[in-house]
């Protein structure tokens, strides 16, 4: 019904996250409404980003820079090192601004049902940042999933003769969450991780 180059577009559109087929067909007709405006400027930026973003070689995070803008900065606490599983839990952590230290990007989580081992991710470089010295607590920062525990257990025992203390999030109730509407994981992790008041 459409040209190809219009299909083509509605094909990668509908590729990315939170975008099925449906959702691809009404941004292909915005940009296309709006070529100038905004198709062309996004064209360019995408263009723009392909060629000048890169992974940091020493965390694994996404800038223009090598090392990073966070690897770089040096009122950033070197001795706590966060980890994570992906970039994007990177950019959350940074979102709030509430954490001093440094990161590491482990590029995912363990998967048995994936295929994805230790190989497939950033740990040999992690084992090689803790085992250099310099950092005083390692933070775990890996989803609250099956394949997030995994990994974090994993992590741990690959660091433990390192010496470093090693740390994860708490979960349970988040802040402004209401009893009834926590699954019932939630609430049996939240109420073994009690603390006095």
């Amino acid at each position: 019904m459409n040209g190809p180059e219009i299909e083509r577009l509605i094909q990668l559109l509908g590729r990315l996250p939170g975008l099925g087929p449906r959702s691809a067909r009404r941004v292909t007709l915005h940009l296309l409404k709006k070529r100038e405006t905004l198709m062309q400027p996004l064209s360019a930026a995408l263009a723009d980003a392909a060629r000048a973003i890169r992974a940091c070689a020493v965390c694994g995070n996404l800038d223009t820079v090598d090392p990073c803008s966070i690897c770089a900065d040096s009122k950033r606490d070197a001795g706590l090192l966060c980890v994570v599983e992906d970039v994007g839990d990177l950019w959350a952590m940074e979102r709030g601004k509430i954490f001093p230290g440094r990161y590491h990007v482990l590029g995912g989580s363990l998967s048995a049902l994936d295929g994805i081992g230790p190989e497939e991710l950033n740990i040999a470089t992690l084992v090689q940042r803790v085992a250099a010295g310099g950092i005083r607590e390692v933070i775990m920062a890996t989803n609250a999933t099956v394949d997030g525990q995994t990994t974090a257990h994993y992590l741990a025992e690959r660091l433990a003769e390192l010496n470093v203390p090693l740390t994860r999030l708490a979960h349970g109730v988040p802040v402004g969450g209401e009893l009834d509407w926590l699954d019932d994981g939630t609430l049996a992790t939240a109420l073994k991780a009690r603390r006095a008041l």
